[in-house]
């Protein structure tokens, strides 16, 4: 049997076809990964924002005279609350790092917090105060879990779309490699720490 021009023309365009939609699809797919996983790491970060004013209250009770510290995480939050930043923005490395800015600073002003309660142990012994730390704590993991799971999602896509045939449809459409989080102090934390005991 001989196969006519024709059939083997039609052949290659309809495989063509399905490979190309194939590869679109994969793409959109991978695309709406990312988007989920971002709006889960700002789902998180949301609730540790929902937070803070609970923890705030809670401890301004107990602490008075250490208001530049709840200042600081009420500032700190309000920043963090006035960045937002959809899905369609993750292209944007300036706009990610505005966001990982913002919630550096209310994780320090956390820290600080939570070290200027150390003091107190009426507030540490607080029932209120230790479901919100212990809510806080879990938040914390949450965030890990919601960014490591966004990281993935990230990998794949800018890993499909800067492969052919991902790159192929990805350029025709536009679509760009999605911003990664990194980590403000890179430089710190690539040299080992020096553990001195004198």
């Amino acid at each position: 049997m001989k196969f006519k021009p024709f059939y083997v023309i039609l052949l290659i365009i309809i495989i063509g076809a399905i490979f190309l939609f194939n590869s679109y699809n994969t793409i959109q797919s991978n695309d709406e990964k990312v988007a989920a996983s971002w709006s889960e790491v700002l789902n998180q970060y949301q609730r540790r924002a929902d937070l803070v004013p609970n923890l705030v209250n809670t401890v301004k009770g107990y602490t008075a005279h250490e208001q530049k510290v709840l200042i600081d995480v009420t500032e700190a939050r309000s920043k963090v609350a006035s960045i937002n930043i959809d899905a369609g923005q993750l292209t944007d490395p300036a706009m990610i790092e505005k966001f990982q800015q913002a919630q550096s600073q209310l994780s320090s002003a956390l820290s600080r917090l939570i070290a200027v309660s150390e003091n107190y142990p009426e507030l540490k012994a607080s029932s209120l105060y230790r479901d919100l730390m212990v809510q806080l704590e879990g938040t914390e993991n949450r965030i890990t879990v919601a960014r490591g799971r966004y990281i993935s999602a990230i990998q794949v896509y800018n890993s499909y779309i800067r492969k052919i045939p991902g790159k192929l449809i990805a350029d025709y459409y536009d679509y760009l490699p999605k911003a990664q989080f990194s980590v403000a102090n890179e430089k710190e934390i690539s040299t080992a720490p020096t553990v001195n005991f004198n």
